[in-house]
């Protein structure tokens, strides 16, 4: 009977399951939009739902689901699979979410960092396969990150770390000089979706107020990446702010780390070259002589299905 493997994405926007085998193939998944305002009891109820339902597919794959894996927005005591906290959903504090899982479903589970999860999947098949030090990262509600260093995941003190979204730079958002802000305050999607909503921030004869029909609370970073594509002037100098932002964050990793690849995923990173080139400019341009010409700026190979691809890697990983 063939081992089987549970891969949960745990977010902000999006909640994701899947079935997939020891090689990280997914084979079947389901997906729903977080509803923020249920905060994490919302969330519990959904897994309570799909995962019997999910449970349902072993005899259609030809195996047996040995242990899930679980990819969580938020800090984690590696140890125990504790929350500490999620940044953007209420109610997970100090919650034994292994212990959860473990209880309700009789089945061995670890719960990782989303944005680990995210990278080991891009480590190990996707655009960090081959890499020696490698750093992932997302832009997505949030900005995380994760060190591949010398073929090993780097956990800090067993609380992760690499929380790019948690570093400061300049804020400029405000006239008043020497203020910092998180990166994740300035450029995650949370971020940039909020600035743009906001009265009089967009320019009445910006493309992007065809492309949401007036209602500027419609606006979105996809739409953003469209404008921008098609030339918009307001549209491509935010996306230059919030790329000068971010590589200010990336370049600092680069000094302190040297890794020989980041890899940039997330749903602001789905915009792809429009974003990523004049990151990859700005990075180039202030890199440290350690680094300079000797890094590669990448999208992403998995996208939306980076953590679930992790997740059941990393679920494979604890019954070897």
């Amino acid at each position: 009977m063939n081992k089987l493997f549970l891969g949960i994405e745990i977010g902000a926007t999006k909640n994701q399951i899947a079935i997939g085998d020891s090689k990280g193939n997914i084979l079947h998944s389901r997906m729903e939009k977080v509803i923020v305002e249920e905060g994490a009891q919302g969330i519990l109820k959904w897994l309570e739902q799909i995962i019997p339902v999910m449970l349902l597919k072993e005899k259609e794959f030809g195996g047996k689901v040995s242990a899930i894996g679980v990819g969580f927005g938020g800090i984690i005591e590696s140890s125990t699979g504790k929350i500490l906290i999620s940044v953007q959903v209420r109610g997970w504090q100090d919650m034994m979410l292994k212990d959860w899982f473990e209880d309700n479903f009789n089945i061995p589970a670890t719960i990782i960092n989303d944005t680990v999860t995210g990278g080991y999947a891009e480590y190990i098949l996707g655009t960090g396969k081959g890499s020696k030090q490698f750093f992932y990262t997302n832009i997505g509600s949030g900005i995380g990150g994760a060190f591949f260093l010398n073929g090993k995941y780097y956990d800090g003190l067993g609380y992760g770390a690499a929380y790019l979204g948690h570093t400061y730079i300049p804020d400029w958002t405000t006239a008043k000089p020497g203020v910092e802000k998180k990166v994740e305050d300035l450029c995650s999607g949370w971020a940039i979706e909020k600035r743009l909503r906001s009265e009089g921030y967009v320019p009445n004869n910006s493309s992007l107020m065809k492309l949401c029909g007036g209602n500027r609370k419609g606006i979105s970073c996809s739409m953003l990446g469209e404008a921008a594509k098609k030339g918009d002037e307001f549209a491509l100098s935010e996306i230059n702010r919030v790329a000068k932002s971010f590589g200010t964050g990336l370049v600092n990793v680069l000094t302190l780390i040297n890794p020989d690849c980041i890899s940039i995923g997330g749903g602001v990173g789905k915009m792809g070259d429009i974003l990523l080139n004049p990151i990859r400019s700005f990075v180039e341009d202030h890199a440290f002589i350690s680094s300079k010409g000797r890094f590669k700026i990448v999208e992403c190979k998995f996208s939306d299905a980076a953590v679930l691809v992790g997740s059941i890697l990393f679920a494979a990983n604890m019954i070897k």
